[in-house]
């Protein structure tokens, strides 16, 4: 049976055009294509990427959000109560109020202390200010590298600046070396987001952050093995533009360098818009939809690959109705971190304390100054 399944999943119709067949494709001298083997070393890549993320946001990013004077909130503990704790885990983190009036008869506590007892325990789940600091700054760095190493791959290559070159002599294209490790470079990246996910920031987009990761793997999965190696390092780079703007923009927000951090998010925002939603459709979709078929006839892997390139480019416009709202803030009115992050709710109660000591150790001189008195 297992053979059997082997020899459906590697049936040469399903992933090279009609007349072509993987002895095709075996290494010749001065020939050498890409093989399903060699993805495996995306695995133990992604485990190094873990460990240069942990080694680069201890001894790099940490001393760096220091330096910045990026700081924690700081945050007042739910008390404990297994009643309350219970409804919180296995029925809703956000009580209806129907629940909170059923929890006050319960507790013998109060609407306002049930629903203070609730926020302050949705903010201890929330990721630090820090925590998120360190993220977007490892995501930036990698995003910079990478993209400088993807125009290092492509700026000498004809498929680069005319995109019917990406088909000449296809399948019979011989892998380069610097298309091989920006491959796996990019897969092990991508494969070491979805090992974190459980402790990355929450996001509101976390399913289609997920879905995104899983379709980005599945992609450069099949372009490798079906050796549309050439087309899948300009997708690769066209994304990589706009990352670095997005995760850099985050950094300096984080930094308050609010002016500078808005300013690079505007810049972001018309590269997203112009790579994500008009040259990755009308241009990379057009290569690959249009020109292929004009040279052999189309196959499973030719509408295979066009799929997936299609639901990559709904969640692109699902992410630019998410970037518009954030610019709009940006334009309007303020933008505070990530508009998809799950953000601290402000404790009410917390506030008042503060700006009561605040108050008893100024004295009333120091309001009256404030005050321009």
């Amino acid at each position: 049976m297992l053979q059997t399944l082997n020899e459906w999943l590697w049936w040469e119709r399903l992933w090279l055009p009609a007349n072509v067949s993987w002895s095709d494709l075996e290494d010749t001298e001065g020939r050498v294509y890409a093989k399903a083997s060699q993805l495996h070393a995306a695995l133990p890549c992604a485990l190094c990427m873990l460990v240069v993320r942990y080694v680069f946001e201890r001894f790099l990013a940490t001393p760096l959000a220091d330096f910045w004077e990026v700081k924690d909130r700081i945050r007042l503990s739910a008390e404990m109560n297994p009643l309350l704790e219970n409804h919180f885990c296995s029925r809703a983190r956000v009580p209806s109020q129907a629940d909170v009036r059923s929890l006050c008869k319960k507790t013998s506590w109060s609407e306002r202390r049930i629903q203070v007892w609730f926020r302050r325990r949705r903010n201890q789940d929330r990721p630090a200010l820090r925590k998120r600091f360190c993220e977007a700054s490892w995501r930036c760095v990698f995003y910079f590298f990478a993209f400088l190493g993807g125009i290092f791959a492509l700026y000498d290559k004809p498929w680069f600046y005319n995109l019917k070159e990406v088909w000449a002599g296809f399948p019979k294209q011989s892998m380069l070396p610097s298309q091989y490790w920006y491959y796996i470079l990019e897969m092990g990246f991508y494969t070491s987001l979805l090992l974190s996910l459980t402790f990355d920031v929450k996001r509101k987009d976390f399913k289609e952050q997920v879905v995104h990761h899983v379709a980005t793997l599945t992609l450069l999965s099949f372009s490798w093995v079906a050796n549309y190696i050439r087309i899948g390092t300009i997708v690769m780079v066209l994304h990589d533009s706009a990352d670095i703007l997005l995760e850099g923009a985050k950094v300096l927000n984080y930094a308050k360098w609010h002016r500078t951090a808005n300013t690079m998010f505007v810049v972001f925002v018309a590269n997203f818009m112009g790579t994500r939603l008009v040259i990755f459709p009308f241009w990379l979709i057009h290569c690959t939809w249009v020109y292929p078929v004009e040279r052999f006839p189309p196959f499973f892997g030719y509408y295979f690959f066009n799929v997936m390139l299609v639901v990559l480019q709904m969640l692109h416009l699902f992410w630019a109705v998410l970037i518009s709202r954030m610019l709009c803030k940006v334009i309007f009115s303020k933008l505070e971190g990530d508009d998809r992050s799950d953000e601290e709710e402000e404790d009410s109660d917390a506030a008042k304390e503060r700006n009561h000591k605040l108050s008893h150790t100024n004295g009333p001189g120091a309001r009256d100054r404030a005050n321009g008195h």
